[in-house]
């Protein structure tokens, strides 16, 4: 590979952090860089941004330097996120973690119109429907943010620990759109 750097194989690696964990060792203390993607590394500084939110309100990623943020890329219309609405295990999920502090702040990247992006009033309509229960959900109509990021699908999850990056990628270990399958996965995000 040109950048010398190895790709992961992330379902072993998420197996042997599970250990790790598991052996009271933690996520903290086995940090690893993917080079799968562009964008946003893991074990770097998380890069800031500042997105609206469905209210029009300015959120900065800065604002929560000193917690533990869930960044969940999201398109309503994907097959892949519907499963994890479908049977309110996203939002089960985002209402668990915000609990315990975490913030959990939904992006969805493009131009309004284009596929899976909608109008505000239309995005309302979506959060109800699903039972949306994320701190935020934040237009990245440019898709900039997006790009920073290295987000190439959704759902597309990263973990953010106190100002750096410490997971990005799947949200689990089964990639298909079957919500049946979510209850058999190994959840990367719950791991992180």
């Amino acid at each position: 590979m040109a950048n010398s750097q190895k790709l992961v194989n992330l379902p072993i690696v998420m197996k042997i952090l599970r250990l790790l964990k598991i052996a009271g060792m933690g996520l903290a203390s086995c940090l690893f860089v993917s080079s799968a993607h562009a964008g946003a590394v893991v074990g770097e500084a998380a890069p800031d941004f500042t997105l609206k939110n469905l209210d029009g309100a300015e959120v900065k990623l800065g604002e929560f330097a000193d917690k533990i943020v869930v960044l969940e890329w999201t398109n309503f219309l994907c097959p892949f996120v519907e499963k994890h609405y479908e049977n309110g295990d996203m939002p089960a999920l985002q209402k668990k973690y915000r609990a315990k502090g975490v913030v959990w702040l939904a992006v969805s990247s493009g131009p309004e119109g284009k596929q899976g992006n909608f109008a505000v009033d239309q995005y309302r309509k979506e959060v109800e429907a699903r039972a949306f229960a994320a701190d935020h959900l934040l237009l990245d109509r440019s898709g900039e943010v997006g790009k920073q990021y290295g987000a190439t699908n959704t759902p597309h999850m990263f973990v953010i620990n106190r100002g750096k990056l410490v997971y990005a990628g799947a949200i689990d270990s089964i990639r298909s759109a079957k919500s049946e399958d979510v209850a058999k996965a190994d959840n990367y995000v719950v791991m992180a």
